[in-house]
């Protein structure tokens, strides 16, 4: 474990999970737009890495969570490799943390619950999209949404194929820029999810 002296200011707690709530917490009144904007990587079955910007909705008391179609890209990728890693940076801020972790799913009540709290259209969209599939038209992709909103009316219940991404860390680094870029970089790492956490400084 790092000193925890060096670890001062907005380094400063013994638990990253509320670190990086308190980081998103300010972030939420200084970023223009998608505070909880994370670029999420994950590796296909030959290794190659495939990267996209999703929406990070939960920070629990030991993991992340986004939402996904599990059909997706992304969806089978985390699937066949049960790992992801991702980044959020907030230029107002000029921090970020970086995550690499074990994934699981979460397609219970919490998911449930999740979707319900979405837009009418966005709980359609989701069953009308066959995500990161060809796509004919965006005629086809409307008329599909035609097609649900018919189909399910105006409750649609969560579709079997969407729900929850779980990451549980073994790697967490908070970075803060610093002058003449001297930044400041703390890696918080584990053995596996549950184990107890060992803080060291890095090299700018």
């Amino acid at each position: 474990m790092a000193d925890n002296a060096d670890r001062n200011g907005i380094f400063a707690g013994e638990d990253p999970f509320v670190l990086a709530r308190a980081w998103m917490a300010e972030a939420v009144t200084s970023e223009p737009n998608d505070p909880d904007a994370i670029a999420l990587a994950t590796v296909d079955r030959e290794g190659m890495p495939n990267v996209r910007m999703v929406l990070m909705r939960e920070i629990e008391a030991d993991a992340f969570v986004f939402y996904t179609n599990y059909t997706s890209a992304k969806g089978l990728e985390i699937e066949g490799a049960g790992k992801a890693a991702f980044v959020v940076h907030w230029k107002s801020l000029r921090r970020q943390i970086r995550v690499r972790g074990i994934t699981e799913r979460e397609d219970g009540p919490q998911a449930d619950a999740y979707f319900a709290s979405r837009s009418l259209k966005s709980r359609l969209g989701a069953w009308a999209s066959r995500q990161s599939q060809p796509l004919p038209s965006r005629e086809a992709l409307m008329a599909a949404v035609a097609k649900v909103t018919l189909q399910h009316g105006p409750i649609p219940r969560r579709p079997p194929f969407w729900g929850g991404v779980r990451i549980r860390p073994v790697e967490i680094e908070f970075w803060a820029d610093g002058a003449f870029r001297l930044h400041d970089r703390f890696r918080w790492t584990r053995a596996k999810p549950g184990e107890p956490w060992q803080v060291s400084r890095l090299s700018p």
